[in-house]
């Protein structure tokens, strides 16, 4: 049984007439009947007594008529609810980020998506790196943050800007006399804070080890997120070798360039394939708001 039946039944029920119930259908009269005969045969009873001249309803047919009617209703009220989900769900933005300092990309791009799309809705997560990755490829979110080196694989990967590798220290640190700084002027200067991969990407985790190799263990501590990293760098614990993105700074910490080593890519990760509208637009405002504060 399917709705072309019901609506077949319905029609004829209604007009007591094939060829009227047809034209009101948008079919023909042959198509009409083979629907009724086909319903006729699954049901395992006659729904109507036919003759040259008239049409009627059997007892049957009667009773049928009470169900197919609730059942039509049924079906387009599911139709309608399936289609208001899934343009709901188009408007649905899942942000992945590692960090809270991720927050300060997302939401200039945020607000002006708000505006041009009044029904959207943001879903934010601030999780672990890994546990991002998972949410991606199960759909839960549509996009997370990452540095190219360290991107999903699976996933495809958009640049939003490329990040000068820089020292970071407190602002009372003997480091944050300098204009720049070397590797081998780093050797020396103490402790540093770090990050296992693939929260950081892997060449500035190779600088690191570079930078402590062979030197007294403990010199090397190692933090959750960055919030904790920072936190502890400002507070003068040690210095750390960072990725620099302007709108990811932290206040009280000095950045200092360390001109031998090239810029990372820091990006979006998003699955591959046609990225929804509402998410290209995204990452557009994303890449605007970036590239403006780095021109001013």
């Amino acid at each position: 049984m399917n709705t072309t039946q019901l609506e077949c039944f319905m029609a004829v029920a209604n007009f007591l007439n094939f060829s009227r119930a047809a034209e009101s259908l948008r079919l023909t009269q042959p198509a009409v009947s083979h629907q009724i005969s086909t319903l006729e045969n699954e049901m395992g009873v006659r729904l109507f007594h036919r003759t040259s001249k008239s049409v009627r309803l059997t007892q049957e047919g009667y009773l049928f008529m009470q169900y197919a009617g609730e059942m039509l209703k049924l079906s387009s009220t599911a139709r309608s609810r399936l289609l208001e989900s899934r343009q709901s769900q188009s408007m649905r933005l899942g942000v992945g980020c590692r960090s809270t300092l991720e927050l300060g990309l997302v939401q200039p791009a945020l607000e002006q998506l708000r505006q041009e799309q009044p029904t959207l809705l943001p879903i934010l997560r601030i999780i672990p790196f890994d546990s991002l990755e998972n949410l991606l490829e199960d759909g839960e979110i549509q996009m997370m943050f990452a540095f190219e080196e360290s991107a999903p694989k699976k996933a495809h990967y958009r640049e939003l800007i490329r990040c000068p590798v820089v020292c970071a220290c407190a602002e009372g640190h003997p480091l944050a006399a300098y204009e720049a700084l070397t590797a081998q002027q780093l050797k020396s200067a103490g402790r540093m804070a770090t990050f296992h991969p693939p929260v950081y990407p892997p060449s500035l985790f190779h600088i690191q080890s570079q930078i402590v190799a062979g030197q007294m263990p403990g010199q090397m501590f190692f933090c959750d997120n960055l919030e904790v990293l920072y936190t502890l760098v400002a507070a003068g614990f040690g210095f750390a070798i960072v990725a620099d993105c302007p709108q990811m700074r932290w206040p009280g910490i000095h950045y200092i360039p360390l001109p031998e080593f090239a810029p990372v890519s820091f990006g979006t990760a998003y699955l591959r394939g046609e990225a929804p509208e509402i998410l290209r637009r995204f990452l557009d405002l994303v890449e605007q708001a970036i590239q403006s504060n780095v021109e001013t």
